[in-house]
């Protein structure tokens, strides 16, 4: 497909999509309008609407049209899922109805209330995944019968090039066609061969091979240490010739790390990272961190006061426990919990260390001789971890996360692939203490959070808070 032609069809899809919220807006208006009094659709079309409306939704559909090329709609999608492109749609028709709220306060515009907004969400939302998705069938269907295609070419023949190539013919809907792969004799060649896949050249012939063949892009899966020379050749005829190139971020063949490009001062960084990083999952994991412990913190404030009141007349010493912990990426703070013990406790475990019930770094007894008898009760409710809201606050800890450790038991982990729990923030509750709590053994408590770590979502912090509180009811694992 030339230039002039992409650009039309491109050009095409966004007043599309723009259609699509023009079209959506006004159903909602109808359909509240409708509700409210009863007005038919030919008297609803007939309504006047203002020069100054046009222009301030004129501003609105500027707004939407920005978000959704802020979510990538408009890049190619050709290697992208359809689940994928749906949460992309999703998070756009999102962004838009964000928009809408926007111009709604800026311009005092009544019609826009919450109940719009939703139904303005949802609507737009299934617009767009059904156009997006019914236009990804089309193209499979376009490119499967040999239109629209992109030719590629693979330099290495080692198994993850292989394995690419493979990916590739899987998915003839992608519109890929395999010219072949690019390499010199090695080791490994015998068992290419048996693959069935064709060596087009070796790296003395590439240059000739581009010039004299179409070629749209070339993927690049040559060991870096020891092809680094070819590798940056390629790169080089590449970017003479105009085509794209495709390299796997993940070099150094990383397990769990993700890759994404980032721009610093003019160049181009591959950064890669584990778990989720930023984005508008984070900030909201972060508005609903602040909201609930605000809830929480104003509801509880009389159980705090008895709380207090009870450990002043129980025994000697502060209401509060405050201790050094490990936060995230090992950044320390103080937390914040109600005293269930003796005021000098933290001196008598060495002491003590020979009764310690539990394995790994961590200093556990069951039956804690520092532990007041209404420490005991406080613990076995988990009432004293609910100080632990101030944290959540101030943003040292967030409700749902892996629990933050003494510096004490972090100095004794004696396996890297545990610390990467401190690559997050802490948070009041996680995966373990919905399983168990200490009746876990260590090894598993810490492979529990990274579970949590490498599958986060909004959706399961909700299930995981929704879980603590039976859990805490119970009392299962207290210690």
């Amino acid at each position: 497909m030339n230039e002039a032609k992409r650009r039309f069809l491109l050009n095409a899809l966004k007043l599309y999509d723009l259609g699509l919220i023009v079209v959506s807006f006004y159903l909602v208006t109808f359909l509240l309008v409708h509700a409210a009094h009863n007005v038919s659709l030919h008297d609803f079309l007939a309504m006047r609407v203002k020069l100054s409306n046009f222009l301030i939704f004129g501003f609105a559909l500027f707004l939407c049209h920005t978000a959704f090329s802020f979510c990538g709609l408009y890049e190619s999608r050709r290697l992208s899922t359809r689940l994928a492109e749906s949460i992309d749609a999703v998070k756009a028709t999102a962004f838009s109805t964000a928009c809408l709220a926007l111009v709604s306060a800026l311009f005092s515009v009544r019609m826009i209330t919450p109940q719009f907004l939703l139904v303005f969400w949802l609507i737009s939302s299934f617009a767009v995944i059904s156009s997006r998705l019914s236009l990804q069938y089309w193209l499979a269907v376009v490119r499967r019968h040999g239109r629209n295609l992109r030719y590629m070419l693979i330099l290495g023949t080692n198994p993850r090039a292989i394995e690419f190539a493979r990916k590739i013919q899987a998915s003839p809907g992608r519109g890929y066609e395999l010219l072949g792969f690019v390499d010199e004799d090695w080791a490994g060649t015998d068992a290419f061969k048996e693959t069935g896949f064709k060596i087009r050249c070796d790296y003395a012939g590439l240059a000739e091979f581009l010039r004299r063949n179409v070629v749209d892009e070339v993927a690049i899966y040559l060991p870096l240490r020891s092809f680094y020379e070819h590798s940056s050749h390629v790169a080089a005829l590449c970017e003479q010739h105009g085509m794209v190139m495709r390299f796997a971020s993940d070099i150094f063949g990383l397990k769990t790390a993700r890759s994404r490009a980032e721009e610093f001062d003019g160049d181009q960084h591959i950064a890669a990272y584990t778990g989720v990083r930023d984005g508008w999952p984070l900030f909201f994991k972060r508005v609903l961190d602040v909201v609930l412990s605000s809830v929480l913190l104003l509801l509880l404030t009389p159980l705090f006061l008895m709380v207090a009141a009870l450990i002043k007349l129980t025994s000697k010493g502060p209401v509060f426990f405050r201790q050094e912990r490990m936060g995230v990426n090992k950044r320390t703070f103080l937390i914040y919990k109600f005293r269930t013990m003796v005021p000098d406790a933290e001196k008598l475990i060495d002491a003590l260390e020979a009764q310690n019930q539990v394995s790994g770094p961590v200093f556990k007894i069951m039956d804690d001789p520092r532990i007041t008898p209404l420490g005991r009760m406080l613990r076995r409710s988990s009432i004293d971890e609910l100080p632990q809201l101030f944290n959540v606050l101030k943003g040292d800890m967030s409700l749902v996360g892996p629990r933050p450790l003494p510096v004490r038991d972090y100095q004794g982990f004696n396996e890297d692939w545990q610390r990467r729990r401190f690559s997050v923030r802490p948070g009041i509750t996680c995966l373990w203490q919905v399983n168990g709590r200490s009746s876990i053994p260590f090894e598993q408590w810490m492979r529990l959070d990274l579970q949590y770590m490498d599958e986060w979502s909004l959706w399961l912090d909700i299930k995981i808070l929704a879980r603590t509180i039976p859990a805490v009811l119970r009392g299962s694992g207290a210690a």
